[in-house]
C-alpha cells in the first residue's frame, strides 16, 4: 500500500471528535446573523443603513487618541498589571461614582475587566454554577442569555409589557422567583428597548431580592447617556442603591467604558461590588483575564475627569438622533414605537406583516435596513425589530420609512 493510501485509511478508522454539547446547544452570535442577510443586497434602495449593533457614532477624542497611541508604546504597560485593574483607573471610578450616584465608594470595591460582556461572565461565575438559575427580563440582551447557557446556568425569562413601558413590574417579579434563582439582572437604561427603569423600581426590586436572599445585578453601560446626565428625576440619581451602607451585600453593578468614550475595540469594563463577592471575584479575575489591558486604562484615569464636557455633548447628540428617529418614524404610522431611549428603538411591526425573522431578514436582503429581530432577544418578541440608531446620522434615519414602507412587498 502507499503511503499516501495508508494515512487515509487511518483517518476513516478514527473516531469523530467530540465538541462540548453546551456550546452547540449555544445559538449563533445574532449581529453576525443578521449581517449575512445584507450580503444578497444589490444595492438598490441606497447604501447600507446598518442599525444591528449599538456603537457610538462620532470618533474619540482626538486628545483620547494620542494619549492611547503614547500610551500603547510605553514599555510600563507592556507588563502585567494589577489582577483587579490599575490603582488610578479604579481610584478615578471610584471618584465619579461617589460624585454621580452620591455615595461613597472605594477603589476595593471595582474591578476593571476586558469588557463588559466579560464582567458579566465572571460576576456570573461567581454568584451561580450548573443547576443554579439566573432571572432575566425580557427583552434580554442576548449575550447576557448566552453567557448563562455557556456556564451551564439556566436563563429564566420575565416578561416585561409594552404596556409597562418595558420597565419590569416588580410584584410580578416576585412572584416569579424560584428557589434555585441566585440573581436578578436588570439592564437600565435598558438594550434593547432603551426603556429608564424609575429609581422607585430599582428600589422595589433590591428590597425584594435582598428577603429573598438573592443577588441583583445592574447593568448600567448607558447610564452616561440618560437625561441630564444621569438625574432623570429632578436632580436625583437613577437609584440610590448604593447609599443604603450594606449595598455590598446583595448588589453588584457593571459598567463598561465602550459607550462614553468611543473605545468598543479597546475592551474596558468594570464590576462594582464589594464583602464576599469581591473576595471570590479575585479568583474568576486572575483566571479569565489575568489583568486588564493596560494602554486604555492610563488613559482613562485621566479622561475620566478631563473629558465631562465632552462626554455631555455627546449625550446632546444621542438625545439629537433619538429625536431624529421619531420624527422619521412620524413618516411610517403603520410602524408603532413601543418603546425609545437612548442607543435603541424598539419598533412593533405593522399588522398583517411576516414575522420579525422574517421581516429583519427581508429588509436586510432587498432594502438595505439591517435591524435585528426580537426573537433574538427572548421570547414572545416575534413583532418587534429592535433599532441601534446612535451610529447613524441624521440622513441615514430620514430614509427608514421609505425603506420600511416596502415591507408588505419584500417580505412577501
Amino acid at each position: 500500500m502507499a503511503q499516501g493510501q495508508g494515512r487515509v485509511t487511518l483517518r476513516r478508522i478514527m473516531p469523530s471528535l467530540r465538541l462540548s454539547a453546551r456550546v452547540a446547544a449555544t445559538d449563533a452570535p445574532p449581529i453576525p446573523a443578521a449581517r449575512a442577510w445584507a450580503a444578497r443586497y444589490s444595492g438598490a434602495a441606497g447604501p447600507m443603513i446598518d442599525l444591528t449593533q449599538a456603537v457610538p457614532g462620532y470618533p474619540p477624542h482626538p486628545e483620547l487618541l494620542e494619549r492611547l497611541g503614547r500610551a500603547a508604546a510605553d514599555r510600563t504597560c507592556a507588563g502585567y498589571g494589577a489582577i483587579d485593574g490599575d490603582m488610578p483607573l479604579r481610584e478615578a471610578l471610584a471618584e465619579e461614582l461617589a460624585g454621580f450616584y452620591g455615595a461613597s465608594f472605594s477603589p476595593a470595591d471595582i474591578a476593571i475587566t476586558a469588557g463588559c460582556n466579560l464582567a458579566f461572565t465572571m460576576t456570573m461565575t461567581v454568584l451561580a454554577g450548573s443547576g443554579d438559575a439566573v432571572l432575566l427580563p425580557t427583552p434580554w440582551y442576548f449575550n447576557h442569555r448566552m453567557a448563562l447557557e455557556l456556564l451551564g446556568v439556566e436563563a429564566v425569562p420575565f416578561e416585561t409589557r409594552a404596556e409597562d413601558g418595558f420597565v419590569p413590574d416588580p410584584e410580578r417579579l416576585a412572584a416569579a422567583l424560584t428557589p434555585n434563582i441566585r440573581a436578578v439582572v436588570l439592564v437600565s437604561p435598558n438594550n434593547p428597548t432603551g426603556a429608564i427603569y424609575p429609581p422607585a423600581t430599582i428600589a422595589r426590586i433590591a428590597e425584594i431580592c435582598r428577603a429573598r436572599g438573592i443577588w441583583l445585578v445592574l447593568d448600567e453601560t448607558y447610564r452616561d447617556f440618560l437625561p441630564e446626565g444621569g438625574m432623570p428625576e429632578g436632580g436625583m440619581p437613577p437609584h440610590e442603591l448604593f447609599q443604603d451602607p450594606d449595598w455590598r451585600d446583595g448588589v453588584v453593578q457593571l459598567y463598561s467604558f465602550a459607550k462614553s468614550y468611543c473605545i468598543p475595540g479597546h475592551r474596558v469594563g468594570a464590576v462594582v461590588g464589594g464583602g464576599a463577592f469581591r473576595a471570590e471575584l479575585a479568583k474568576v479575575l486572575d483566571t479569565m483575564q489575568i489583568c486588564p489591558a493596560r494602554p486604555a486604562q492610563a488613559v482613562l484615569a485621566w479622561a475620566i475627569p478631563a473629558l465631562r464636557e465632552w462626554r455631555a455633548g455627546n449625550r446632546a447628540i444621542m438625545a439629537g438622533r433619538a429625536r431624529a428617529f421619531r420624527t422619521a418614524m412620524a413618516q411610517a404610522p403603520d410602524w408603532k414605537i413601543d418603546a425609545l431611549g437612548t442607543y435603541f428603538a424598539y419598533l412593533r411591526l405593522p399588522e398583517g406583516a411576516p414575522d420579525a425573522l422574517a421581516t429583519a431578514e427581508a429588509l436586510a436582503a432587498t432594502r438595505g435596513l439591517l435591524a435585528l429581530p426580537g426573537p433574538f432577544f427572548g421570547p414572545g418578541q416575534q413583532r418587534h425589530l429592535r433599532l441601534a440608531f446612535a451610529n447613524a446620522e441624521e440622513s441615514s434615519l430620514a430614509a427608514l420609512p421609505e425603506r420600511l414602507a416596502a415591507l408588505p412587498a419584500v417580505a412577501a
